[in-house]
């Protein structure tokens, strides 16, 4: 196999652990259509550059953080099929983390979207 075409194989591992994580983790796939909606909205309300770049951002950290979630739940499911304690607190802490970027986004978001949102209620009442 030449190199450019071991390069390329990268980018397909990473698209099967992306469809992986779709197909088997259920707060992905809600996190997929808050984005989608977060995406839909951000359209509708014509934001800037710069809104959708933030929107962007925090929208591939939450997902990101989802894979990450599921890749370390999977690692420790693999080295401790049993019950242990720090199996546990690896776990809680990689979902206490995704916790924490779905919350920020949350916030983010009402920081995007809050002027756009009253002008248009206020401007088409």
């Amino acid at each position: 196999m030449k190199k450019d075409e071991r390069w390329i194989w990268t980018f397909r591992y990473a698209w099967e652990g992306i469809r992986y994580g779709i197909r088997t983790q259920r707060n992905l796939r809600i996190h997929l259509v808050c984005a989608l909606l977060a995406a839909g909205a951000a359209a509708f309300f014509h934001l800037s550059l710069m809104k959708w770049a933030i929107l962007i951002l925090i929208i591939s950290l939450v997902i990101a953080a989802e894979l990450v979630n599921t890749a370390i739940e999977a690692v420790v499911d693999m080295v401790s099929p049993d019950y242990h304690p720090l199996a546990k607190v690896a776990k809680d802490t990689a979902a206490g983390a995704v916790l924490v970027c779905a919350i920020a986004s949350v916030f983010i978001a009402l920081c995007l979207f809050f002027h756009p949102v009253i002008y248009f209620f206020k401007y088409n009442s």
